[in-house]
C-alpha cells in the first residue's frame, strides 16, 4: 500500500508560523523506518504492508504530540494487495502515458 500523509502540530514555534522543525521530526522517524518513501513540499509518501505504514504514521505523530497539545494528520492511502515497487512505479505508468499524449491539447 502507499499512504501519503501530511503531520503537523496545531502550533508553530515561533513567530514565522514556521512548522519546519517539528515536521523535521516526524520526518526522521520516516527515515528510520526503512520504509521505501519520498518526501515533497506538502506530503511524505511511503510504501509498505498496513501495519508498517500504520506504525510510522503513529510514531509521527506521536513525536509531535510530544511538543504539541494538538497534531493535525491528512493522510490519504492506496490499498492495493500484492503489489510493491507502487511508489515509483504509478509515476513511471504516467509518464509513459504522458509521452503517448504528447503537448497537444485536447
Amino acid at each position: 500500500m502507499l499512504v501519503a500523509f501530511s503531520v503537523a502540530p496545531s502550533a508553530a514555534a515561533d513567530d514565522t508560523g514556521s512548522v519546519s522543525a517539528a515536521v523535521a521530526r516526524a520526518i526522521a522517524v520516516v527515515r528510520r523506518s526503512g520504509l521505501p518513501h519520498r518526501t515533497d513540499a506538502m506530503f511524505t509518501t511511503i510504501e509498505g504492508d498496513w501495519d508498517e505504514c500504520m506504525a510510522v504514521v503513529r510514531e509521527c505523530c506521536e513525536v509531535l504530540a510530544a511538543s504539541s497539545p494538538r497534531v493535525s494528520l491528512v493522510l490519504k492511502a492506496d490499498i492495493r494487495p500484492g503489489y510493491t515497487g507502487e511508489l515509483d512505479g504509478k509515476v513511471e505508468r504516467l509518464e509513459a502515458a504522458i509521452a503517448e499524449v504528447g503537448d497537444e491539447p485536447d
